[in-house]
């Protein structure tokens, strides 16, 4: 009953939080609207994007808002249809890494002694290494480059940072009274970490999340532009694979390569928007002083000095 309690809190609190930032109202809507699309995408591609039923170098025109590629397929199906794969591998790699943070970094910190040394030691050798060269060498090496090979390279390489946060957020609260209450009363650790421990690093858990999700669409995307992902599906970065490979800025076809990098781009502010609000949520010197709150102080001031 409790952690539903605390659940509805956090949504409640949550909601009010989006209603009063900007950024964070902003980058939900986007959200919002990529997730909707990538959910129904054949609600909003007029066209077979696989289909090559069309004049190829076709430029704007009502039938082919984006036009077409140089093989005459619509590039706005394509765009659109690509929103499906593009969203999920962020989401999938999201989750995943923010479960191994939380493991990882939560039992480094709750457990101690030789436990927390091993987990650190081994959370700050993955987090020195170079990350994009060690994702193009491990997805160059497995070949068989399907969405969840991408999905497992992304993940085993993109939770380091997250623990370390965890772990330290974790260490600051490991010994406040109402966590040694809960222990003193005979709680088991599950309970202790699960109801005591972690509602409070919610927003620092998500907006690791939201980190994790934004760096796997930039290196998915990159690992597909390279060729070292499965270029034959539909997503923004074979879009720029097939793009690049066709030259389709010399092609006078810029559309088929500008498109997919700017919803990249969309996606990734979206993100970055949202990280930033709940970084404002989680740490609260980052938190912009409102008008209210600078005529409050300007009050206090001239008070003082009278």
């Amino acid at each position: 009953m409790r952690l539903l309690h605390q659940s509805r809190h956090f949504l409640a609190e949550a909601w009010k939080f989006l209603r009063r930032d900007k950024k964070a109202l902003v980058g939900s809507i986007i959200l919002l609207i990529l997730l909707v699309i990538s959910a129904f995408p054949s609600w909003f591609t007029p066209d077979d994007p696989t289909a090559y039923a069309y004049t190829p170098g076709i430029g704007l025109s009502w039938a082919h808002p984006l036009g077409t590629t140089s093989f005459g397929q619509d590039v706005f199906s394509q765009l659109m249809a690509g929103t499906r794969q593009s969203v999920m591998i962020a989401m999938v790699v999201g989750f995943f890494c923010t479960i191994l943070s939380v493991v990882i970094g939560i039992s480094a910190a709750y457990l101690g002694g030789i436990v927390d040394d091993v987990l650190s030691l081994f959370t700050d050798v993955v987090l020195v290494i170079p990350t994009f060269p060690l994702v193009i060498v491990i997805a160059a090496y497995l070949k068989s480059a399907s969405f969840w090979t991408v999905a497992f390279v992304l993940v085993i390489t993109g939770w380091s940072y997250g623990a370390r946060q965890l772990r330290v957020q974790a260490l600051s609260l490991r010994n406040r009274d109402y966590l040694l209450a809960a222990r003193a009363r005979g709680e088991s650790s599950l309970y202790v970490i699960f109801v005591e421990l972690l509602p409070p690093m919610t927003s620092l858990i998500v907006a690791n999340f939201l980190g994790a999700a934004l760096y796997a669409i930039i290196a998915a995307s990159g690992l597909q532009f390279v060729g070292l992902a499965n270029v034959n599906t539909e997503a923004w970065g074979t879009m720029l694979y097939w793009a690049q490979n066709n030259e389709a800025f010399s092609a006078g076809l810029p559309l088929w390569a500008l498109a997919p990098g700017i919803m990249i781009a969309i996606f990734g502010s979206a993100l970055a928007l949202l990280n930033y609000a709940f970084d404002e949520v989680s740490n609260p010197a980052l938190r912009p002083v409102r008008s209210s709150e600078r005529k409050l102080h300007k009050s206090r001031r001239s008070e003082v000095a009278a």
